[in-house]
């Protein structure tokens, strides 16, 4: 069959027309049409992380976890249509109508989180990129650099700091041990640091920091603040009387932190334990300090001031207390006493019981001679 001239230059120009498209088509650049925007998960949660490649049948087109800082080495997850990591929580599809790559994550644990990047390299030195971050929702974790505990001494100025990580990031609070007012004013204070101008030694005990985010239930620590104040004594009861002979309890309340050295005196001289005396402190709590002298079988000699003297580091306070005689003995601690579950009953002796009557006997005889004259 002969071919005409203007057919055989028509085959040609279509010839030359199809090696032009097909080598043109070849040719194109591969492109990344679409990726996954930020995504936001829990943790045990599932995500999936899509990439669209046009153009790149030629090409190996790979999803890495990489760090945007290269603080870590990146990690690279698949290539094509296949996983290189051998982790049952990932898994990879391909779907050749859309050209798309997703990546599946399960079980999202927090290491998760991070920058994935769909690459497409060209070669060695050129690669087409396009990245998606997921984050994972942790719940606060409070920072090793946030305040354990304080000392400060009273009129000083007090900073304390709390920081915690999570996500989304935490939002910082403050309380005290039972709801007290904080110095700053209120029961609560928001912001990482809480700062008191001037402390005083009301302001001691003990500071919660609060970190909360929404995930699980938050985080707190315990922070300690210790004020360093000088001594306070207080007497709860100045003026005693007993009569000759018998015992009696002198006491103070010390409230000081760091504790005090106590001492009592009496006419400027101190007094130790001894046949006449016998001293006893007792702690209540870091600060506070019940001290006691009794005056064993007292003498007329022992009568008068007695002063309770507490001493530290940032000061000196004292107390007094007027011992004065008495015709009846004062029980306690005159009788003896016997204690039931915590009460103490007076349980006078024989003894003690005639002596008083004696002594009043001879008072009220006293008295009607007194009257008849």
């Amino acid at each position: 069959m002969r071919v005409s001239t203007m057919e055989f230059k028509n085959y040609v120009y279509l010839s030359i027309l199809l090696c032009i498209s097909t080598c043109a088509t070849a040719q194109r650049t591969p492109t990344i049409s679409h990726i996954t925007q930020e995504q936001i998960r829990d943790i045990g949660g599932q995500v999936d992380l899509d990439c669209s490649v046009h153009y790149a049948q030629d090409f190996p087109v790979i999803w890495v976890k990489y760090d945007r800082f290269k603080t870590v080495e990146s990690i690279p997850l698949s290539t094509n249509a296949g996983l290189i990591i051998k982790d049952s929580r990932f898994s990879l599809r391909y779907d050749d109508a859309t050209a798309t790559f997703t990546l599946s994550i399960k079980d999202i644990q927090e290491n998760d989180a991070g920058w994935y990047q769909c690459q497409v390299l060209m070669s060695i030195s050129n690669k087409i990129t396009a990245e998606v971050e997921l984050q994972v929702r942790r719940p606060p974790i409070i920072s090793d650099n946030s305040t354990r505990s304080l000392v400060a001494s009273e009129g000083e100025s007090v900073q304390m700091e709390c920081y915690a990580g999570g996500f989304p990031p935490p939002k910082i609070s403050w309380r005290r041990e039972n709801n007290a007012i904080l110095p700053t004013g209120g029961s609560i204070y928001r912001g990482n640091i809480l700062k008191i101008a001037a402390v005083h030694k009301e302001d001691r005990g003990t500071y919660y920091c609060v970190a909360e985010n929404g995930v699980g239930k938050g985080a707190r620590r315990n922070i300690n603040l210790e004020v360093e104040f000088a001594p306070v004594v207080t007497v709860p009861r100045p003026r005693l009387a007993q009569a000759l002979q018998y015992d009696m309890d002198l006491e103070c309340h010390v409230e000081a932190y760091p504790p005090p050295a106590i001492t009592w005196l009496k006419d400027e001289v101190q007094l130790s334990n001894n046949q006449h005396y016998r001293i006893s402190h007792f702690a209540t709590a870091d600060e506070f300090t019940d001290t006691t002298i009794r005056v064993i079988t007292i003498e007329k000699r022992q009568y008068g001031i007695f002063k309770c003297k507490a001493q530290n580091k940032l000061g000196t306070d004292e107390g007094q207390v007027e011992l004065v005689e008495s015709i009846i003995p004062v029980c306690p601690p005159a009788c003896g006493t016997a204690r039931y579950g915590g009460a103490a009953s007076v349980t006078p002796s024989i003894a003690t019981i005639l002596s008083m009557f004696a002594v009043y006997a001879v008072y009220a005889g006293r008295r009607i001679a007194n009257a008849r004259y």
